[in-house]
């Protein structure tokens, strides 16, 4: 299960959105102006923040990013910001010197920054909506693009809350090179056994799809696509002979890859047969 406080940060921007807006694409541009805070654009020569959040007199604004010349980074992270503005502590923490210059994107450790991105993600893709457009879709990198599509969000941030929703066994990976920077996964996914969670700064297993792609510069600066089956037991550290689908896409000037890994699909009678395996390892024996 989700962290409380990531959840909490969901909920909020779920909220926020769904008191402005009854179908999807939620646009934050037009919460922001509800809330009296004015929205501007940062020259696409300004890089290295996402977007920054500004307090001056009891009044709040709101920069972001258009160096990546995307739409739905932008629509994210403008939502990150009303999260700085909208979540209890931040602007007293955040503000207190100054400016707030934020890096969007769940890329980072700092709390208030992931607490902002759970915000960010809720905002742009209530559960409720997100839900029922899930249901319209086939799954994996076709499902994330339509999705992203739909509601007018950063295909990391769609990728993340399809992990976050789906009921398939799949997981969403974010790397850089031969390195992992973050990795969600379903429910359905985290309920098998022995596995290991692939974590930041962890390699990517070297016979993957996505270890092979990034060896290659240009494939993620022209975003190119590539996909096949590919290694559960690479994947997760354990002897598990699952069907793994493997999906990967250059996320451009962004300078990272998104990967989906998707489970064909999971034995019914795996928690059965591993509950018989530990009961048969605890039996005495009377020889």
């Amino acid at each position: 299960m989700a962290e409380l406080w990531q959840s909490n940060a969901t909920r909020l921007g779920e909220r926020l959105a769904l008191e402005y807006f009854d179908d999807a694409p939620i646009d934050p541009v037009y919460i922001a102006e509800q809330l009296d805070i004015i929205v501007e654009a940062l020259p696409p020569n300004y890089q290295g923040v996402s977007g920054m959040l500004l307090e001056a007199g009891g009044n709040f604004g709101i920069q972001y990013a258009t160096y990546l010349d995307n739409p739905g980074f932008e629509n994210f992270s403008i939502a990150h910001e009303l999260g700085h503005y909208s979540i209890p502590g931040h602007p007293e923490k955040l503000l207190s010197q100054g400016p707030h210059f934020s890096r969007a994107g769940f890329t980072t450790d700092n709390r208030c920054e992931l607490e902002a991105d759970h915000f960010a993600a809720g905002l742009l893709m209530p559960s409720t909506l997100f839900d029922a457009e899930i249901n319209k879709h086939q799954s994996g990198i076709s499902a994330v693009r339509a999705l992203s599509r739909c509601f007018n969000s950063s295909l990391t941030a769609a990728a993340i809350r399809y992990a976050q929703r789906a009921s398939d066994a799949i997981a969403v990976v974010v790397s850089e090179g031969n390195e992992l920077c973050y990795c969600f996964l379903s429910e359905e996914l985290k309920q098998v056994k022995g596995i290991s969670w692939p974590r930041k700064g962890s390699l990517l297993p070297r016979n993957s799809v996505t270890h092979r792609f990034n060896s290659y510069r240009n494939n993620v600066l022209n975003c190119q696509c590539a996909e096949n089956n590919s290694s559960f037991s690479d994947w997760f550290g354990c002897n598990k002979s699952y069907e793994l689908y493997e999906e990967v896409v250059g996320l451009g000037r962004y300078g990272k890859t998104l990967t989906v890994l998707s489970v064909d699909e999971l034995p019914d009678e795996e928690q059965e047969l591993e509950e018989e395996e530990l009961r048969a390892s605890w039996e005495p024996s009377f020889k």
